[in-house]
């Protein structure tokens, strides 16, 4: 067997936990400065913004979890880590719904949720309300989890 396949495979784990991460710690980092200017005016909303600025770092969990899902399953954690190209080809695919739709949510959802911090500031009575709109975009980062998740368990399945 060629060690090419067990390279896209591994580019894929790779690659859902990068780029998700990244997406994550941008969305994470302008939740965190929408947070901060709240809190300079009305200290007592932190718990309330504090939870909006840490909706968009879900993606990167889930990003973890995929990269650690596909590792196992190609034997890289505690097996061998040998298989053909077209199966690495597969594994690689199979993490792209989560590498992409988590970098692209979790900035979708800081700005989201960056709006949601500022109706807190000025209606904290608003919280429940203010905090579904950037769990309607977290829907999108879920379904991706779980396509990944299921093209990965498919991959394993096959014997090629």
């Amino acid at each position: 067997m060629d060690s090419y396949g067990i390279v896209f495979a591994l580019l894929g784990a790779v690659l859902a936990a990068l780029l998700s991460g990244i997406g994550s710690a941008i969305g994470v980092g302008m939740g965190g400065e929408a947070a901060a200017g709240v809190i300079t005016e009305t200290p007592s909303s932190f718990g309330k913004v504090l939870i909006l600025q840490l909706l968009p770092g879900t993606q990167g969990i889930y990003g973890l979890l995929i990269a650690f899902i596909t590792l196992s399953q190609i034997g890289v954690i505690g097996g061998s880590a040998e298989m053909s190209l077209a199966k690495g080809f597969l594994y690689f695919c199979a993490c792209l719904p989560m590498a992409i739709v988590g970098y692209f949510s979790a900035i979708r959802q800081a700005r989201v949720s960056v709006a949601s911090i500022g109706v807190v500031a000025k209606k904290p009575e608003q919280f429940g309300k203010a905090m579904i709109f950037p769990a309607m975009v977290e829907t999108y980062a879920i379904l991706a989890l779980l396509v990944s998740i299921l093209a990965i368990t498919g991959v394993t399945g096959l014997n090629i």
